[in-house]
């Protein structure tokens, strides 16, 4: 296995010196941008050597191994939401499709080992002013690689978690941009008429990150609406979401795990 310093481009960002003042600066950015902007991206964060292991260790896999997951939702995620009669536009309902690879799918690869890097939880917790974070007690959720082939798409959502970390892999060969729409959502609010502009297409303040293999994205992602647009052509988007929480022992529950994988265990 590649050690971090091989991982990571350790020159850019230091999170392996927690005392650096090269550090406190990135930490500083980092914030002001998650602020401003809802996320922030570090770019070529995984080095050209490790991202090209990490797509060969991940791409067998996928062709024998993966579940594809496949649900009509709205949103929200929910059958009902208080205040909003059924028929109200910002509930219309829409298809998400990829191939997902789970945590206990992904043995000694690069994805598990960042993962599993207690400097970059001890980075994220900084960032988001949190005492410390924890990996995912849940064998199958704590990491996950999505794969999304021609004709695939995560359609227009609000995450559960208050802030979610990505690392992209691998580009598509068109579409598969990471597109979002910040301000209509807070931890005691939302605004339905701007949620159904949005998913109406009607928007024109829905932004597109655009996102290079390699890249670690941070976004909270629960109070920002975002999808991931169409994938065309034979190269297929792949990205892993690292799940961190400011608590030991998070699990899903078995409802939530054949829902999303298509078993239990």
């Amino acid at each position: 296995m590649l050690t971090a310093a091989a991982l990571l481009d350790l020159d850019a960002y230091p999170l392996d010196r927690p005392t650096s003042p090269s550090l406190a600066t990135l930490i500083h950015d980092c914030r002001a941008q998650l602020a401003l902007r809802g996320m922030f991206n570090l770019s070529g964060f995984l080095r050209p050597a490790a991202l090209a292991q990490a797509v060969a260790e991940l791409q067998p896999l996928f062709e024998r191994s993966s579940y594809l997951h496949r649900r009509s939702h709205n949103v929200f995620f929910k059958d009902s939401v208080d205040g909003l009669g059924p028929d109200h536009p910002a509930l219309r309902k829409f298809e998400t499709a990829n191939h997902t690879l789970c945590g206990d799918q992904l043995g000694q690869t690069v994805v598990r080992a960042l993962y599993e890097w207690a400097p970059l939880r001890a980075f994220l917790a900084a960032i988001v002013e949190k005492p410390a974070l924890y990996v995912m007690e849940d064998p199958l959720a704590c990491i996950n690689v999505m794969e999304y082939r021609d004709g695939q798409t995560l359609n227009w959502h609000f995450d559960r978690s208050q802030f979610t970390t990505t690392l992209l892999l691998q580009a598509a060969e068109s579409g598969g941009e990471f597109e979002y729409r910040t301000g209509l959502r807070t931890d005691t609010a939302h605004e339905p008429d701007g949620i159904a502009r949005v998913v109406r297409g009607d928007d024109e303040s829905v932004r597109v990150n655009p996102l290079a293999a390699g890249t670690l994205n941070v976004f909270a992602g629960r109070n920002t609406l975002h999808r991931v647009s169409t994938v065309r052509g034979r190269r297929s988007r792949l990205i892993a979401v690292l799940s961190y929480f400011d608590r030991p022992g998070v699990n899903f529950s078995a409802d939530e795990r054949r829902g999303f994988y298509g078993r239990t265990g």
